[in-house]
């Protein structure tokens, strides 16, 4: 099927305008490819790197990736960014399980956000009448509060993410929220923006491919 296939790729540059690719761990050149167990190219952890058994399904496409940067916790030094064993990034990315034919968000870490990166299985599948036709296409931020001055602070007191959810009632898109206190375990919240009413609305079909903008003002756009 057209389209299947889909891989991720990155590129970098030094000013917003020439780009150049960085070779991912795959003969393909992608750093993020979806999980086949008979290509022999590719290999999956079993364990993670607190040695708790990891699920990875079998996938048909990765896509429209969203980058987290792991910040430091209370007890790490600036330091512990160039520990190799440490997970500096997590990429979240569309995807569909092969078995199951369901939308899914799965998730990979890295140590350098560039070419290598370790699958570590999926954080939302479809599970409700908002989204029993799938998850996909997702924008993490940290949680946050204004200040006396109006200004966003952020806290380390977790994430939240809005992503796009597929109804298996209407078939229509909507934006939906979940929570996480460490990038790996996430809580839904349900409906963060829904469709336009009325037939006349210009979003009734649907709204998705989430993206907030925070501004200084204490407005938050989607």
């Amino acid at each position: 099927i057209k389209g299947m296939k889909m891989r991720i790729g990155a590129a970098i540059s030094q000013d917003g305008v020439t780009w150049g690719r960085v070779e991912g761990d795959d003969p393909s050149g992608a750093c993020m490819v979806p999980y086949d167990s008979s290509d022999e190219n590719q290999s999956v952890d079993t364990k993670d790197e607190k040695g708790k058994p990891l699920e990875i399904p079998e996938e048909m496409y990765c896509g429209w990736p969203e980058v987290v940067v792991n910040p430091l916790g209370e007890n790490e030094s600036a330091d512990a960014t160039l520990d190799e064993s440490r997970n500096n990034f997590f990429m979240y990315y569309s995807t569909m399980i092969k078995d199951t034919k369901e939308k899914a968000i799965g998730f990979g870490v890295s140590n350098s956000g560039f070419a290598s990166w370790s699958k570590r299985g999926i954080v939302l599948k479809p599970s409700g009448p908002l989204d029993g036709a799938g998850c996909a296409r997702c924008n993490i931020v940290a949680k946050a509060t204004l200040n006396a001055d109006g200004l966003w602070e952020e806290g380390s007191n977790g994430w939240v993410m809005f992503y796009e959810g597929v109804s298996s009632e209407d078939g229509k898109h909507r934006i939906l929220a979940a929570e996480s206190d460490d990038l790996m375990s996430w809580n839904k919240l349900g409906l963060a923006l829904d469709v336009g009413e009325g037939d006349d609305a210009w979003d009734v079909k649907g709204v998705g491919y989430p993206h907030v903008i925070r501004l200084d003002d204490g407005v938050e756009f989607r």
